[in-house]
């Protein structure tokens, strides 16, 4: 019976993990601490304070990802609510994010004043460590799981979700035969993490997770070091990632792109430095859910996707943006009765910006992001795809400038790559900087030429792991 329900979308975190066989072999590693999956069977992190929070609206505010993890496969079924904490959200965030998810309970690993939540009344500890006791995981709810929405300037939006939705574009066990270890680059308390997390534990593989306080290189090392076969990230992440010696230490069968638009060169360069690699681009949000997966090796998708889809997701496109219908879209927003999370229809509109060439759709940008030159409109991100295509560049970040005649003007600012060494005023780099524009001139539309280009030793990555456009 629980073999069905759980094949049906059915049953609890724990259950789900469960119902193909004993977790054995299996490990969630953390960069400080790991914890074999069989350990939970006959034991907790939470040590006895799993019935304290039952029923509870419960606000998982770990430092650490491994601890946040093991609480996530504790708590779904017996809390009635999950909401997960980013840990990069500032603490004066923190009350009105509980006020307005009801939170009557806190597990952390951390102190209460240290999160923001003097007063948090049920405060229970988490910890890496396993402690030996029998405990009832038997659901008692169908626990509502809230997240956070990233690339806000103000408080978040609150996205309430359930674990069929979440985890409505997982296929299921692996029947491959050989063992798979998934990593990710992302924070497991935003979508993009969670949906890894819960690939790895529904797939029944093992799971390498990040941390804020660990260099690039350091993962790297780490994750090459646990055999880590399939991992995900933005491509800025993996545009940083290559920048570093460690990237060699990996040997993956799988890489996932997602999050930022996966321009031809950064798919090209995987493919290259991955050659036996499967190299996949996937398009998802938090409101919207998993949409699809691309695995042809070319940017953009067929827009056959748009009427022959997934059965489970619906695509339409309406004044250039993609709206979606699904199974797997959040149930609604928190505390926004003005702000609705789909339109009449039941469609989510992404604010992702379409363009049809041929028989093919493109991402071209945000709607929120558009920059206005001269009232003639430019997506940064279609600029930044021609630049970054050319061999000496790494990566891209082009934004507005202020202009008294067009309100506004493009410019960039352009990481070369590591084994370049060029710079502004030299005659080379001057040099580049000519292709560089030659090459947007040829591409692009007089108006969405950059103005200026600069040359900068990084660029700010975000903790969504998306460039940080301000």
């Amino acid at each position: 019976m629980l073999r069905r329900m759980v094949q049906n979308n059915g049953g609890s975190l724990w259950e789900r993990l469960t119902a193909f066989g004993h977790p054995l072999g299996r490990f969630l590693w953390g960069a400080d601490a790991s914890v074999a999956l069989g350990d939970l069977a006959h034991g907790s992190s939470l040590g006895a304070g799993l019935e304290e929070v039952c029923g509870r609206s419960v606000l998982v505010a770990t430092r650490d990802q491994l601890t946040a993890a093991l609480a996530l496969i504790e708590l779904d079924g017996i809390a009635r609510r999950l909401v997960l904490l980013p840990p990069d959200l500032p603490v004066a965030h923190v009350p009105s994010i509980m006020a307005t998810a009801g939170v009557d309970a806190v597990v952390s690993d951390r102190g209460a004043a240290e999160i923001g939540v003097p007063n948090a009344g049920c405060l229970v500890s988490c910890s890496p460590r396993v402690t030996p006791g029998d405990r009832d995981r038997s659901a008692r709810y169908q626990t509502e799981w809230i997240l956070l929405t990233s690339g806000t300037t103000g408080l978040p939006k609150l996205v309430l979700h359930n674990l069929s939705t979440l985890a409505g574009a997982i296929k299921g066990a692996n029947n491959l035969g050989s063992p798979v270890v998934w990593s990710t680059f992302y924070d497991i308390r935003r979508y993009g993490g969670l949906q890894i997390f819960l690939r790895a534990l529904f797939g029944g593989g093992s799971l390498v997770l990040s941390s804020a306080e660990e260099s690039t290189a350091d993962f790297l090392t780490r994750a090459g070091s646990c055999g880590v076969t399939h991992i995900s990230g933005t491509p800025s992440h993996w545009r940083h990632a290559l920048m570093s010696p460690s990237a060699r230490r990996l040997s993956p069968r799988y890489i996932r792109l997602s999050g930022e638009i996966a321009d031809q060169m950064i798919l090209d360069t995987l493919r290259t430095f991955y050659p036996k690699t499967t190299v996949a681009h996937a398009f998802a949000s938090t409101e919207a859910g998993v949409v699809f997966d691309v695995v042809d090796g070319l940017a953009g998708f067929p827009a056959s996707f748009i009427w022959n889809g997934d059965v489970d997701v619906e695509m339409k496109v309406e004044n250039g943006s993609l709206r979606v219908r699904s199974k797997r879209t959040a149930v609604r927003y928190l505390g926004s009765p003005d702000q609705g999370l789909v339109s009449n229809d039941g469609f989510v509109d992404t604010g992702d910006m379409l363009e049809l060439r041929r028989d093919r759709y493109y991402f071209v940008g945000r709607t929120g992001g558009i920059i206005n030159v001269g009232g003639l409109k430019v997506h940064p991100e279609e600029v930044e795809a021609v630049i970054n295509s050319l061999p000496n560049v790494r990566m891209s970040l082009v934004k507005a400038r202020k202009s008294p005649i067009t309100g506004a003007i493009v410019v960039a600012d352009v990481v070369l790559q590591a084994e370049t060494d060029l710079d502004d005023v030299s005659p080379a780099g001057k040099a580049v900087k000519i292709e560089i524009l030659e090459t947007c001139r040829r591409a692009l539309a007089p108006h969405k030429v950059p103005a200026a280009i600069r040359f900068v030793p990084s660029l700010e990555i975000g903790a969504s792991g998306k460039l940080t456009r301000l």
